[in-house]
Parts: C-alpha cells; sequence; structure tokens
C-alpha cells in the first residue's frame, strides 16, 4: 500500500495548486504501480485539511479567467479521479476536515475519522460556495443532511459523520492509523481484477436508474468468470 500525507501543516494542509496537482499526480502514479494495492491518505500536523487554500484564491479576480478556470479544472479533476481509480482509497482523518478538506475526506472508498476531528463545509460564511464538493456531498449524506451542512456552514463531530454515513469508522486518534492501515491491507488482500471491478461497478450503478445498474451488473457478472479463483 501507499501513505500519501498532505503535508502544508503551517497553513493546515490548505490545497494550493501545487499541492492539489501533486495529490492528483501521486494518486494517478499509485494507481499504475502494481505493487501498490491500496492507498492511504491523511494529513500532516494536527489538521486533515483546511479546504482551498483562502490567500491563493485572493489572486484569482474576474481579469484573471485563464487562472481560475484552470483551478476549478484541476479541483474538479482530482475530485473525478478518485472514483475512477482502479485501486481503493482510504483516508485517516486526523483532525479538522472543512472546507474542500472536508469535501477530499469524504470523497473516497473508505473513511477512518479521529474521534476528535471535525468536519464541515464553511464556505457560505466566507461568502463562497462548497461548489465543486457539493456533487459528491449530496450523494454521500442525502438532501436534507447535505443542505444542512453547505448552507448552515456548522461543523459535525466525528460521530455526527458516521451517523450520516460520511465516514466508515471513528477511532480515537492514537489508533487512527493503525485502523486505517488495517483496512487498507484487507483491501490490498483482495484479488487485484475483482477489486477493479467492484469499484467501477460500485460506482456506476450509484449513479445509474436501477435497469441500467442491473445491465451493468449483469456484463461484469459475465466477465468476472474469466478471472474467478477456482
Amino acid at each position: 500500500m501507499r501513505v500519501l500525507t498532505l503535508d502544508r501543516p503551517e497553513k493546515r494542509n490548505a490545497l494550493n495548486t501545487a499541492l492539489t496537482q501533486a495529490l492528483l499526480d501521486a494518486l494517478r502514479a499509485a494507481d499504475t504501480d502494481e505493487a501498490i494495492g491500496c492507498v492511504v491518505l491523511t494529513g500532516a500536523g494536527q489538521g486533515f485539511c483546511a479546504g482551498a487554500d483562502l490567500a491563493e484564491f485572493k489572486d484569482l479576480t474576474p481579469d484573471k479567467q485563464p487562472l481560475v478556470e484552470a483551478r476549478a479544472e484541476l479541483t474538479m479533476q482530482l475530485h473525478l479521479a478518485l472514483p475512477k481509480l482502479t485501486k481503493p482509497v482510504v483516508t485517516a482523518i486526523n483532525g479538522a476536515a472543512m472546507g474542500g478538506g472536508a469535501g477530499l475526506a469524504i470523497a473516497v472508498d473508505l473513511a477512518v475519522m479521529a474521534e476528535e476531528a471535525p468536519l464541515g463545509s464553511p464556505e457560505t460564511r466566507h461568502g463562497i460556495v462548497a461548489a465543486i464538493v457539493m456533487a459528491n456531498l449530496v450523494r454521500q449524506a442525502g438532501r436534507k443532511a447535505a443542505f444542512e451542512l453547505v448552507s448552515l456552514g456548522e461543523p459535525v463531530d466525528a460521530a455526527r459523520a458516521l451517523a450520516l454515513g460520511l465516514v466508515n469508522r471513528v477511532v480515537p486518534r492514537a489508533q487512527l492509523m493503525e485502523e486505517a492501515l488495517a483496512l487498507a491491507r484487507k483491501l490490498a488482500a483482495a484479488s487485484r481484477p475483482a477489486m477493479r471491478l467492484t469499484k467501477q461497478l460500485f460506482h456506476e450503478a450509484a449513479d445509474l436508474p436501477l435497469a441500467q445498474a442491473l445491465e451493468r451488473g449483469r456484463e461484469a457478472n459475465k466477465r468476472m468468470r474469466s478471472f474467478r479463483k477456482s
């Protein structure tokens, strides 16, 4: 497996262009490395990720439209890449995950959260919108809960995040990496072809009408006969 660490602790691991691009590149590199069966993503220092780097965003003014478009495109590509990776990704949410950081924390396949960590989307309080992360949030938390999170901007604790289905496990911070790595080892031990097809079909089925999802399942059922263990 591979552990990726957001490493801007002095900025609470806020996502500027450089860090976002580096993360996207690292995820894609891990996905093509046959020695890696799973990726674990966490943050350096006390927080997971504070979201977008607001200091950088101050420079993305309307008169710099190409930069504005490039930054939005990069964020979208990061979130689009996560479900399309062939290998599972687990987040170890070691501290505050806010704004785009909350979106990143829950956009993966499995999430483990420290019981002391908050998670929230405070964008409206800063006069902005939780735009790109909203698409994934509403699919995971449901409409009412998702709208509450993005409209009120109030953080939720780990217990509430677990109740909403945003994370899979809540553990004391001291046990966080142990739990995340244990999950990652289990995922990595699974048949690679089976895991790849499971993840692909899961994300396809989640966004398709029932009849089409069943058709995809039928095709996957036929394909898996070629790699099923005896």
